[in-house]
Parts: structure tokens; sequence; C-alpha cells
């Protein structure tokens, strides 16, 4: 008769354990099933912080190389209450041999909305607006050459780069659900989807 009761001990801990683990399964992938089962899906700043700090340090050139500007650290951040999702980088200025394009020299901070983009399957900057920057080396402030340089690595980084590309589990969960629109609301990037 012993034998009989820790039988249903050991039962009983291990469909206790099951049930945890497919709890915590459920919770990894939460947004992946609000976008099967609900008209939208969500993202944290850690989840594009995380995608961001894959790509980055970036290199620019401008003038054959004369003038370089690297990107570096980014750090995303989605105020509350705000519309638009806050980037700071630090920044590495080199010109004609001058300065590390390694260390930072710098700082700049920029908001955006975001859209989604089929082309790549990603979140990208809409409208981005710089609205602080700081380079000691240069007096604080960016040269012509220098802000030419940002402001065509910011065009084109939004046009081209997604801030974070929706995954294949995520896609399939989708199915054929299109992409309305995307927003920021709550201290989230919220994106809405179409029947």
């Amino acid at each position: 008769m012993p034998a009989r009761p820790r039988f249903r001990s050991t039962l009983l801990r291990s469909l206790l354990l099951a049930a945890a683990l497919l709890a915590l399964a459920a919770c990894s992938t939460l947004n992946a099933v609000s976008a099967y089962l609900g008209n939208e899906v969500a993202f944290t700043a850690p989840q594009l912080q995380q995608s961001l700090s894959r790509n980055f340090p970036k290199r620019y050139e401008k003038l054959g190389g004369l003038v370089a500007v690297t990107l570096m650290n980014p750090r995303l951040s989605i105020p509350d209450g705000g519309e638009r999702l806050r980037l700071d980088f630090d920044i590495a200025l080199a010109a004609l041999g001058a300065g590390s394009s390694q260390r930072p020299s710098g700082r700049f901070t920029l908001t955006s909305a975001l859209r989604y983009d089929a082309t790549t399957q990603g979140l990208h900057l809409l409208d981005p607006r710089i609205d602080y920057v700081d380079v000691p080396q240069l007096g604080g402030m960016m040269t012509g050459a220098s802000r030419e340089l940002l402001n065509a690595w910011l065009s084109d980084y939004a046009r081209q780069e997604p801030v974070y590309r929706f995954d294949n589990s995520l896609l399939d969960k989708l199915g054929s659900r299109r992409i309305g629109s995307t927003q920021i609301e709550h201290g989230r990037v919220v994106v809405h989807l179409d029947r």
C-alpha cells in the first residue's frame, strides 16, 4: 500500500512540473499567440533593444573615407505617454586621419515613429528626427559635413534597415493576415493587424 501513495505523489509532481514548463513556454511565445488570436502584436523596448544591439556598431564613410562616422551602443527607450521611440547612440568621428572611429567622441539622440515594411519584414524608423547632438571635439556642435553624413545615414537607415525584424515563427503564426498600422502606445510598440 505505501507504494501507491508514493506513485500518486510522483505523478502529481510530474504533472505540476509539466504544467509549469508548458506555462513558461507559452509566456515566451505570448506575442506570437496574441497575433494569431487577436488583432495586434505588441513589442517591448527590451525586445527592440536586443535586436538593435546585434546590428551595431556601424561605420559610414563620405568623400572616399576622408570623413567617417561610426555609430555604436544604441540605447532604445519608449517614453511614457509618447508616440515616438527614443534612440541614443554613441558616435565616433574620424576625419583626415584624425580621431578614432572606434572610441566614442560624442553622442546623439533621435526620436521616431515606426512603420512596418513588408520587404524586410521588419519595423523601420518613420519620420526620424535628430533631437540632440553633443560632440565635444567639435566644440559641442557638429560641422556641416558631419551633420550631412549623419542625416544621410539616418535617411538610409530608416529606408533600408529595420529596427526589429519579425522572426519566422511569428510570421508563420500571422499566416495570411496583413499588417495594418504601427503605433507606439503605453510604452509599447503595437502592430495592428488587418483581417
